[in-house]
Protein backbone atom coordinates (compact mmCIF):
# COMPACT_ATOMS: atom_id res chain seq x y z
CA UNK A 1 0.00 0.00 0.00
CA UNK A 2 1.53 3.36 -0.93
CA UNK A 3 2.38 5.81 1.69
CA UNK A 4 -0.48 9.10 3.10
CA UNK A 5 1.94 11.60 1.24
CA UNK A 6 2.26 9.67 -1.96
CA UNK A 7 -1.17 8.86 -2.43
CA UNK A 8 -2.30 12.58 -1.30
CA UNK A 9 -0.16 13.54 -3.50
CA UNK A 10 -1.22 11.66 -6.54
CA UNK A 11 -4.93 12.77 -5.38
CA UNK A 12 -4.48 16.36 -5.47
CA UNK A 13 -2.68 15.80 -9.37
CA UNK A 14 -5.37 14.25 -10.26
CA UNK A 15 -7.78 16.37 -9.52
CA UNK A 16 -6.09 19.51 -10.55
CA UNK A 17 -6.10 17.53 -13.73
CA UNK A 18 -9.27 17.57 -13.85
CA UNK A 19 -10.21 21.05 -14.01
CA UNK A 20 -13.26 23.29 -13.53
CA UNK A 21 -15.57 19.86 -14.28
CA UNK A 22 -13.54 18.11 -11.19
CA UNK A 23 -13.71 14.76 -10.50
CA UNK A 24 -16.21 11.99 -8.40
CA UNK A 25 -14.37 11.15 -5.46
CA UNK A 26 -15.27 6.91 -6.01
CA UNK A 27 -13.78 7.57 -9.98
CA UNK A 28 -10.84 9.13 -8.11
CA UNK A 29 -10.09 6.26 -5.81
CA UNK A 30 -10.74 3.54 -8.94
CA UNK A 31 -8.24 5.56 -10.41
CA UNK A 32 -5.53 5.75 -8.06
CA UNK A 33 -6.48 1.69 -7.17
CA UNK A 34 -7.24 2.64 -3.28
CA UNK A 35 -9.85 1.74 -1.19
CA UNK A 36 -13.19 4.05 -0.65
CA UNK A 37 -11.75 4.25 2.90
CA UNK A 38 -8.72 5.38 2.54
CA UNK A 39 -9.61 7.61 -0.26
CA UNK A 40 -12.52 9.20 1.82
CA UNK A 41 -9.90 9.74 4.56
CA UNK A 42 -7.21 11.37 2.01
CA UNK A 43 -10.06 13.80 0.11
CA UNK A 44 -10.92 15.00 3.88
CA UNK A 45 -7.17 16.31 4.61
CA UNK A 46 -6.38 17.75 0.99
CA UNK A 47 -9.88 19.44 1.63
CA UNK A 48 -8.61 20.44 5.09
CA UNK A 49 -5.31 21.59 3.64
CA UNK A 50 -7.49 23.93 1.70
CA UNK A 51 -6.31 22.11 -1.50
CA UNK A 52 -9.48 21.25 -3.15
CA UNK A 53 -13.00 21.53 -2.23
CA UNK A 54 -15.91 18.76 -2.01
CA UNK A 55 -19.67 18.95 -2.92
CA UNK A 56 -21.93 16.28 -2.40
CA UNK A 57 -23.67 15.02 -5.51
CA UNK A 58 -25.78 11.95 -5.99
CA UNK A 59 -24.80 9.81 -9.06
CA UNK A 60 -26.28 6.60 -9.94
CA UNK A 61 -28.69 6.31 -6.88
CA UNK A 62 -26.21 6.85 -4.07
CA UNK A 63 -24.45 10.13 -2.43
CA UNK A 64 -20.99 10.25 -3.73
CA UNK A 65 -18.75 13.96 -3.61
CA UNK A 66 -17.83 15.83 -6.45
CA UNK A 67 -13.82 17.31 -5.94
CA UNK A 68 -12.74 20.20 -7.33
CA UNK A 69 -9.49 22.19 -6.92
CA UNK A 70 -9.37 25.39 -5.05
CA UNK A 71 -6.33 26.61 -7.29
CA UNK A 72 -5.50 25.29 -10.82
CA UNK A 73 -2.12 25.91 -12.23
CA UNK A 74 -1.72 29.43 -14.27
CA UNK A 75 -0.94 28.99 -18.15
CA UNK A 76 0.05 31.28 -20.88
CA UNK A 77 -3.04 30.63 -22.43
CA UNK A 78 -5.18 32.16 -20.18
CA UNK A 79 -4.10 36.04 -20.46
CA UNK A 80 -2.62 35.07 -24.52
CA UNK A 81 -5.66 37.78 -25.73
CA UNK A 82 -5.54 40.31 -22.84
CA UNK A 83 -5.79 43.93 -24.24
CA UNK A 84 -3.10 44.89 -21.93
CA UNK A 85 -0.70 43.39 -23.45
CA UNK A 86 -0.33 45.31 -26.49
CA UNK A 87 -2.32 48.63 -25.21
CA UNK A 88 0.01 51.64 -26.22
CA UNK A 89 -0.88 53.12 -22.88
CA UNK A 90 0.81 50.31 -20.74
CA UNK A 91 3.39 52.18 -19.22
CA UNK A 92 1.38 54.88 -17.87
CA UNK A 93 -2.14 52.44 -16.81
CA UNK A 94 -2.11 53.01 -13.01
CA UNK A 95 -5.22 52.65 -10.64
CA UNK A 96 -4.51 56.49 -9.36
CA UNK A 97 -4.11 58.10 -13.11
CA UNK A 98 -6.38 58.62 -15.97
CA UNK A 99 -5.45 55.62 -18.02
CA UNK A 100 -6.41 53.15 -15.45
CA UNK A 101 -7.79 49.23 -15.71
CA UNK A 102 -10.93 50.86 -13.72
CA UNK A 103 -11.98 52.86 -16.54
CA UNK A 104 -10.83 50.21 -19.82
CA UNK A 105 -13.34 49.40 -21.93
CA UNK A 106 -10.97 47.11 -23.77
CA UNK A 107 -10.44 45.15 -20.81
CA UNK A 108 -13.64 45.12 -19.32
CA UNK A 109 -14.87 43.67 -23.10
CA UNK A 110 -12.58 41.54 -22.41
CA UNK A 111 -12.95 40.24 -19.02
CA UNK A 112 -16.67 39.58 -19.90
CA UNK A 113 -15.79 37.66 -23.08
CA UNK A 114 -14.38 35.21 -21.04
CA UNK A 115 -17.21 34.44 -18.86
CA UNK A 116 -19.56 34.61 -21.86
CA UNK A 117 -16.94 31.89 -23.66
CA UNK A 118 -16.98 29.53 -20.74
CA UNK A 119 -21.20 29.60 -20.51
CA UNK A 120 -21.05 28.95 -24.75
CA UNK A 121 -18.83 26.06 -24.05
CA UNK A 122 -20.28 24.64 -20.82
CA UNK A 123 -17.11 25.28 -18.93
CA UNK A 124 -18.47 26.02 -14.88
CA UNK A 125 -16.48 27.97 -12.70
CA UNK A 126 -16.35 27.21 -9.17
CA UNK A 127 -17.99 29.74 -6.91
CA UNK A 128 -15.15 31.01 -5.29
CA UNK A 129 -13.71 32.08 -9.06
CA UNK A 130 -16.52 33.35 -10.51
CA UNK A 131 -17.70 36.92 -11.56
CA UNK A 132 -19.75 39.15 -8.80
CA UNK A 133 -23.29 39.00 -9.98
CA UNK A 134 -23.33 43.29 -9.96
CA UNK A 135 -21.69 45.29 -11.64
CA UNK A 136 -18.74 45.66 -9.52
CA UNK A 137 -16.04 44.48 -11.71
CA UNK A 138 -14.11 47.09 -12.07
CA UNK A 139 -13.68 48.19 -8.37
CA UNK A 140 -12.30 45.13 -8.05
CA UNK A 141 -9.22 46.17 -9.73
CA UNK A 142 -8.83 48.44 -7.38
CA UNK A 143 -6.76 46.01 -5.22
Amino acid sequence: MPKRNDLEQKALHYVINTGYQGVLQSDLWRELCASSREGSRVSIKLEEKGLIRREKELQDGRWTYRLYPKRLPASIETIVDCPCMLCPDNARCDPTTTVSPKNCQKLTDWLLGIDTQRMQTGSEIPSELSAPEDDSLAKGLDT
